[in-house]
């Protein structure tokens, strides 16, 4: 059970790092949250772990709060910024995919300690990349369309789980799909792919849904250098 509690402390963690950041720099900040987390959810990812005796990935709750972020960009700002942030994400992807594998590239000293390291983490990137960026592209285009329609159909200002909630359930899925199809068929046995998809979307929609206080909260700052233009 270690690593239910510690997964449970683990996100909140994320979502208070979250609204610091946001309170810190505001629109701004959702942009540099976006291209943070869209690196280290592709770092994570490469470490399974087990709860409630299924493997996962991690990665979940930090690719979570980039829907988060687009999602109150989209509430906050309109449309246009969230897909800002979502070009912003696949371009800092890629940036991180080519000076890494570059990186590699050089002849480590006999004294290095870290080239093996660094294969492990970053050798399956280029496979991991593509899957990463399809999905993530597919997913969150998918996720503000869906948002911005939902807007229009419950427009409340306390209808905004439903439209948060909404535009996840659907585009996560795909994302789920999209990227453990690319990213791990035939690297694990069908058994455990079925495990890692499953939870996979499992787990982001809960962080998802479990975010939903926070993009309240983040949603009632106030910034005197902004202008709401949803």
């Amino acid at each position: 059970m270690f690593n239910v509690y510690y997964g449970v402390m683990f996100a909140l963690v994320n979502f208070i790092l979250f609204l610091i950041c946001y309170r810190l720099f505001g629109k701004q900040g959702l942009y540099v949250w976006v291209g943070a987390a869209t690196i280290l959810a592709n770092i994570q990812v490469v470490k399974t772990i087990e709860m409630f005796g299924l493997v996962m990935t991690l990665g979940n709750t930090m690719y979570s709060t980039i829907y988060l972020s687009t999602d109150l960009l989209n509430e906050k700002y309109g449309q246009k910024e969230a897909k800002k942030a979502v070009w912003f994400g696949f371009f800092t992807l890629i940036m991180t995919t080519v000076i890494m594998q570059m990186a590699l590239f050089f002849e480590p000293a006999q004294s290095d300690i870290a080239q093996k390291s660094m294969e492990t983490l970053f050798g399956l990137m280029p496979r991991l990349a593509v899957a990463s960026l399809s999905a993530y592209l597919i997913s969150q285009f998918i996720d503000v369309r869906l948002f911005s329609m939902l807007k229009k159909a419950f427009p409340g200002y306390g209808q905004l789980w439903i439209r948060n909630n909404g535009s996840t359930l659907l585009s996560q899925l795909i994302d789920s799909l999209v990227f453990c199809t690319i990213a791990f068929a035939g690297v694990y046995e069908w058994n455990v792919w079925f495990e890692i998809f499953i939870t996979t979307y499992l787990l982001k929609f809960i962080v998802s849904a479990a975010s939903t206080p926070v993009i309240y909260i983040a949603r009632s700052f106030k910034f005197k250098t902004e202008k709401s233009e949803a």
